[in-house]
C-alpha cells in the first residue's frame, strides 16, 4: 500500500473507533453502566484489526495471526469488562464521571469526552501493530513472527492466570501500607497487566517484519508506559 493508502486506512479506522465507543456511550448514558467502556475498549480494537483484514491485501498468514491474536484477546478482555459478575467493578474513576454528571444536562457528555472517546483514541494507538502490520504482503512471517505469536499467547495465560487472583479494581482491596510503591511488585500483584504487555509486543513483533509494521511500535509503547506508570498510581496494594 502506498503511504495516502495506509492514512487513508488508519484514518477510517480511528472514525470507526471514534464512532463504536460513542455508541457505547449512549448504551452506558441510558442505563448507567460506566463499565461498558472496559468490555467494549476492547471489542473496538478487534473491530479495526476486522476492518483491515478485509480491506488489504497483506501477507494472508501474518493477516490471520494478527486477526485471531487479537481476537482472543480481545473476547477475552471484552468478558471481563461486560460479564454481570465483574460489571459493577468497573474502574472507579469511570464511575465518579457517571456520578458526577448523572442528571445534568450540562454535563451529560462529561463521560463521552473523559471516558469513551479518548479511550476510543487510545485503543486506535495500541492497536498499531493489528493494523500496520497486516498492509505489506511481503516478507512472509519468520521467525520474528512466530516468536512474537508465541510471546502473544504466553501473555493470553498470563492474563488468565491473573483472572484468578482477587479482582483490585475500585479500591476494593486497600491495606493499610497505602499503593504499590515499584513495577515490579505491580507485576506480581497484577499478572493480566503483564499478560497484555506481552500479547501486544508479541503482535509488534508480528508486524515488525514488515516497514509499515515497524511504526506500530508506539502502540506498545503507550501500554507499556500506560500501565507500568498510571495504572502503578492508581492501582491499590494488597
Amino acid at each position: 500500500m502506498t503511504l495516502p493508502e495506509i492514512a487513508a486506512l488508519l484514518g477510517l479506522n480511528l472514525v470507526l473507533s471514534l464512532a463504536a465507543m460513542a455508541a457505547a456511550w449512549a448504551v452506558a448514558w441510558r442505563t448507567g453502566k460506566s463499565g461498558l467502556v472496559d468490555g467494549v475498549w476492547p471489542l473496538v480494537m478487534l473491530l479495526m484489526a476486522g476492518t483491515t483484514f478485509l480491506i488489504v491485501d497483506g501477507d494472508p498468514v501474518r493477516k490471520a495471526l494478527l486477526l485471531w491474536l487479537t481476537g482472543l484477546w480481545a473476547v477475552r478482555e471484552a468478558w471481563r469488562g461486560l460479564s454481570p459478575r465483574l460489571r459493577l467493578k468497573a474502574d472507579a474513576r469511570y464511575a465518579r464521571v457517571f456520578e458526577n454528571s448523572t442528571g445534568l444536562k450540562t454535563t451529560a457528555a462529561a463521560p463521552l469526552l473523559l471516558c469513551f472517546l479518548p479511550q476510543g483514541a487510545l485503543g486506535w494507538l495500541t492497536a498499531l501493530p493489528a493494523q500496520l502490520g497486516q498492509v505489506e504482503f511481503a516478507p512472509t512471517v519468520g521467525w520474528l513472527g512466530w516468536s512474537g505469536a508465541v510471546l502473544a499467547v504466553a501473555g493470553m495465560a498470563a492474563a488468565a492466570l491473573g483472572d484468578l487472583r482477587p479482582q483490585v479494581f475500585g479500591g476494593e482491596r486497600v491495606a493499610a501500607k497505602g499503593r504499590i510503591g515499584s513495577a515490579w511488585a505491580l507485576w506480581l500483584k497484577r499478572p493480566d497487566y503483564l499478560g497484555d504487555l506481552a500479547v501486544w509486543w508479541g503482535l509488534f513483533l508480528i508486524a515488525a517484519e514488515t516497514g509499515p509494521g515497524r511504526w506500530s511500535i508506539a502502540g506498545p509503547v503507550f501500554l507499556t508506559v500506560a500501565l507500568t506508570h498510571w495504572a502503578q498510581r492508581k492501582t491499590p496494594a494488597a
